[in-house]
Formats: C-alpha cells, structure tokens, sequence
C-alpha cells in the first residue's frame, strides 16, 4: 500500500505541491470515483489510478547508476556549470531523480540516482556505513604508515574527523581507498593530508554495486537484485 500523493509523484505527474493542486481539482479517480485525498492510501498492483481519464502506470522504485565524467557538478541545478542531471536520458528526467550523495566536478565514476527518498537517506549516512571505494592516481608513494593512518582514522588539518577508512596500495602513485562516509572532498583530503595529493580521482564501486563495463557518460537502471544489495 502506498498514499496516493506520493504514487502520483512517482509516476512522474509533479511535484508534491503541484499534485496536491491536481488532488483539489478533482482530476484524479481511483476506481472509477474522484479522489481528493492525498493521504488515501491505495494498492497500485490491484486498484486503477486515472488523472484526467487516463491510467496511469507508475514505476515504483527506480535506482539508476551513472558513469560520471569530469566536468559535471552533483546537483539538481546550477548556473554557472553543467550539471549531472543532463546526464539523464529523457526517459528518466519525469521521475524526479535525485542524486545519492555527491562526487565533486573534477571526479569521474559511480554516481547513482533515486526517486526513493529512504534508500537515498540510507546510501549516505555514515550509521548505516555502506562503503565506498575510489581509485586515485596521487603524487608520491603510500606506504604502510598511511595505510594505518587510514585505519585508525584520520583527523584533517581543519579538524575535521574521518571515520575509519581503508587505503590500499595499487601501484607507484595508485591507490584504492575505501569510506563509509561522505565528507566535502573527503577522499582527496584524506590523502592530501598524508602528503598524497590526488591528480585523478574515480569511484569504481558502492555497496556490491561496481561500474563494471558502463560507457563513461551512460547510464544503466539497476535490478531489483542489485537493489536488494543496497537495502
């Protein structure tokens, strides 16, 4: 059972307040009688919603993952850059998708969207420590003694506190690192700390989901398995 405002938001008729405008109206029936309540809850699999005389088919959940390149900004409008959100096929841009987290204009990777507000609240916050891991080219060498630091959780020059955190060694100038929480640039901080700054920075994967072989710049909408992962 779902409320019937928020099924109308999801099958992409408008935005809370616009559809609380077309409940008044009367526009809206579910089996056949005019609905004005928002609040009613109903039963999408089994009971037809109609707005203005035409069924609609709402989606449910939908979680996307985006291959982000440089150059873009994490947000749902900006004016003075592009933003992530033009990314999106045209397909997608009516179910009010919304960013899960934030990777910085410079950062390229990993980026996934939902119109599911709790999944969203529960990929970023630090309690439910769903990790996060990053492929970073850096000037100089890591070594073991970052790699404890790491570990134990590091305390940036501003004070700011890092949970603790997973540095890997991938090569001469490489690394993986890997966090449970999502801090303002907080993995180039956390290796510009440890006098590693980033030259090139990726998110590869978050919870079991990983970008595998999607095109930079495309998208993919995730199954029902692999959202399953993240819940």
């Amino acid at each position: 059972m779902v409320r019937l405002d928020k099924f109308l938001c999801d099958c992409g008729v408008g935005t809370r307040s616009q559809v609380k405008d077309i409940l008044k109206s009367g526009r809206v029936s579910v089996d056949g009688k005019v609905e004005r309540d928002g609040s009613r809850k109903i039963d999408a699999d089994t009971q037809t919603v109609t707005l203005d005389g035409e069924s609609l088919n709402c989606r449910g959940r939908v979680v996307v993952m985006l291959n982000k390149p440089a150059g873009y900004v994490t947000a749902t409008e900006d004016k003075n850059d592009p933003t992530v959100m033009e990314l999106l096929p045209e397909a997608y841009k009516h179910l009010e998708l919304k960013p899960v987290g934030r990777l910085d204009k410079a950062t390229e990777g990993l980026l996934l969207f939902t119109n599911d507000g709790d999944l969203l609240h529960r990929l970023i916050s630090p309690k439910k420590e769903v990790p996060k891991r990053y492929y970073a080219r850096h000037e100089g060498a890591a070594g073991p003694e970052d790699i404890a630091a790491f570990a134990e959780g590091l305390v940036l020059g501003d004070g700011t506190k890092c949970l603790p955190a997973k540095l890997e060694i991938a090569g001469p100038g490489e690394s993986f690192v890997t966090v449970c929480e999502g801090k303002y640039h907080q993995v180039r901080r956390m290796l510009a700390c440890r006098g590693l700054p980033v030259t090139y920075l990726e998110r590869r994967q978050e919870g079991e989901i990983t970008l595998g072989d999607l095109p930079r710049g495309q998208v993919r909408e995730l199954t029902e398995a692999e959202i399953s992962t993240l819940l």
